[in-house]
């Protein structure tokens, strides 16, 4: 098959999405598929096979220089000025645009490509590809934004402040209405599944779950861990990810023993995280580390005697399984798809209430003091990754299902019957054009 794998921002080794471009694109090519990234700024790092056609926007949340000013000559067509508009008004704009910058270019290539498959895009754009174009659309959908949403807007301290988030998360309206109208939708979880029908109101007939998987690079350590050095990830400095719980029981931890933390993050300078530090008075033990390989990743993950998965929600959480493979024992938040990574407590992982600082803290100190139960923890947890999170089975099962879409999206199309339980085929209303 021909597929067109559109993602509108993919940063390398950070962030589920483009984890999962690189790695979905290197499998289905390994399996005798074609894959073209259609991608916006950042860039995916792929592998050799995979091609890449970059989208590009303004990039006005590039690093050192988010929300950015945009000079008049940098703009080239209206779809710009609506970009740096939804900026300027508080909003996030890179789905929207992107959507109609793709739409535009497949117009030209719609020959060349069997299939259409979304990375949680869920643009008006993308939506009017199999009417305009004629080509298939599968979706993927991580986890509902909708969960970022709450958790921002109830940590936010003044009505100001929630007043930018509601106008920086007013996209969700726009992926909800395409998401009710996909074809298909790939989800990583039963956790994810249930929660986009119950938030997008989406059809559970028209959605499948594929767990996602682990590179073959997360390997457990040749060298001795790190007495008392905890590791936590998160792809972005944000309330979701639960750092600041973290921290506090960190700072509780530094008063009874000799630990360190290590992030892998990049702070906002000057952020909650920052400030947080700085207040409890730990700078000392708390180090940070970002846009490392994943050979620099995984000695990271090996190094520490337990990782930290403290988040308030998550889809599936990659960083949970890949420190699985690295053999890494677990103490992770008891919310979202964590626990079906995780498997039953106690085996690979120990879990506690998301933001509970005192069950964090107690659960931390006790797998500190327990090396023989962390070593029967990791071994657990590096078997269950082996068996149940692989790449090439995520490709093998996103190939049926691009198959399925294909099938469906030519029946429909010479308009014979649907079968019970089928996927439907998608439209776009006037209001989308």
């Amino acid at each position: 098959m021909r597929i067109a794998l559109l993602s509108y921002r993919s940063k390398p080794h950070c962030g589920g999405q483009g984890v999962y471009v690189r790695h979905l694109s290197r499998e289905l090519t390994a399996l005798g598929h074609t894959v073209e990234v259609f991608s916006g700024q950042p860039y995916p790092e792929l592998d050799p096979g995979v091609a890449l056609t970059p989208v590009p926007s303004l990039d006005l949340y590039r690093e050192p220089d988010p929300f950015r000013m945009v000079w008049p000559w940098e703009f080239r067509d209206l779809v710009d000025a609506q970009e740096f508009a939804i900026m300027c008004t508080a909003g996030f704009p890179e789905p929207r645009t992107f959507g109609r910058r793709v739409l535009r270019v497949l117009r030209s290539r719609a020959g060349d490509f069997d299939v259409v498959h979304d990375n949680q895009v869920l643009a008006h754009g993308i939506a009017r590809i199999e009417g305009e174009l004629g080509l298939p659309v599968l979706t993927t959908l991580h986890h509902p934004i909708t969960f970022d949403r709450r958790v921002d807007l109830a940590a936010a301290t003044s009505w100001r402040k929630r007043l930018t988030l509601r106008r920086w998360y007013g996209f969700l309206r726009m992926q909800g209405a395409v998401a009710r109208r996909a074809r298909w939708i790939l989800l990583p979880s039963e956790s994810s599944k249930r929660d986009v029908a119950k938030d997008f109101g989406v059809d559970p007939e028209r959605m499948q779950v594929i767990p996602l998987g682990v590179d073959e690079c997360f390997v457990p350590p040749l060298e001795p861990r790190v007495p008392g050095r905890i590791v936590a990830m998160a792809s972005a400095d944000a309330p979701m990810k639960g750092i600041a719980t973290l921290l506090e029981a960190f700072a509780k931890l530094r008063t009874e023993r000799e630990v360190e933390l290590l992030l892998v993050t990049r702070p906002t300078p000057g952020g909650r995280t920052e400030q947080l530090i700085e207040q409890l008075g730990i700078g000392d033990d708390v180090s940070f580390v970002n846009g490392i390989s994943d050979e620099e990743l995984v000695r990271v993950m090996g190094s520490a005697e337990i990782g930290c998965v403290p988040s308030l929600y998550e889809g599936f959480s990659l960083p949970t399984a890949e420190l699985m493979a690295c053999a890494t024992p677990l103490v992770v938040s008891r919310t979202g798809a964590i626990p079906e990574v995780v498997g039953p407590d106690g085996e690979c992982a120990d879990m506690v209430a998301p933001g509970d600082v005192g069950q964090l803290t107690a659960t931390i100190a006790a797998l500190l003091d327990d090396p023989e139960r962390r070593d029967r923890m990791g071994r657990a947890a590096r078997a269950r990754a082996q068996e149940r999170f692989s790449w090439r089975a995520v490709a093998v099962a996103t190939a049926a299902a691009y198959e399925r879409v294909i099938e469906d999206f030519e029946r429909s199309t010479t308009r014979s019957p649907q079968p019970s339980g089928a996927p439907q085929p998608s439209g776009a209303s006037n209001a989308d054009r």
